[in-house]
């Protein structure tokens, strides 16, 4: 009888920080960002966003949705936006990664941000790093002609309309509803950046 007595279930208990393995304080390769090398983490279940956050300590990028469905964890790999959440942190070695804190200082406003200041392009401001990341990579796509699903003509240069700026924004949400305020700040940047490059012709 006590031998087909089931035995209780132990309970799930976290292992403590100073007896896990060596090994998962090790790394694999090396990334950069923001200008500055650091080690890739040997874990392979720790997503991008994980590792900025927690590990490096780059907490501008904000955790929302972890589905890839709010782009407030929006980042630059090598120059392209990328949902940081639905990344691993394994699959970047050598790849350059841009951070909001590097865009621009409180002191030094990017242009960016100073357009989403001066337009009030936020109320909370949780998604707005992840907007000026995703605006940087977006307004490069645009000087590239990259076409998007507004696109009404795909041989010529896309023009920056209200309608081509919201397609290009979709991915990031703004659960305040700032929306117009976000589309004039970019419309004003892209005004300044016209504006100087015609002067300098």
């Amino acid at each position: 009888m006590v031998g087909s007595m089931r035995q209780p279930v132990r309970s799930q208990v976290a292992i403590p920080a100073t007896r896990r393995s060596a090994h998962m304080g090790s790394s694999i390769g090396v990334a950069i960002v923001n200008g500055v090398p650091n080690q890739l983490p040997l874990d392979s279940r720790r997503t991008l966003l994980e590792w900025l956050r927690e590990d490096l300590g780059l907490t501008g990028t904000k955790k929302g949705c972890d589905h890839g469905q709010c782009g407030a964890c929006t980042v630059l790999v090598d120059g392209r936006r990328m949902n940081s959440c639905l990344s691993l942190a394994q699959l970047h070695e050598g790849d350059e990664i841009e951070t909001i804190e590097s865009i621009g200082t409180a002191d030094n406003l990017s242009a960016l941000q100073h357009a989403f200041v001066t337009h009030d392009g936020f109320q909370c401001g949780y998604c707005t790093p992840g907007q000026i990341c995703s605006a940087k990579a977006m307004m490069q796509e645009l000087a590239e002609g990259w076409a998007s699903a507004a696109t009404d003509e795909l041989t010529k240069a896309p023009t920056p309309t209200v309608e081509e700026l919201r397609e290009r924004m979709s991915g990031n949400l703004c659960r305040c509803g700032a929306y117009s305020n976000i589309i004039a700040a970019l419309q004003d940047v892209i005004e300044q950046d016209a504006g100087s490059q015609g002067a300098s012709a």
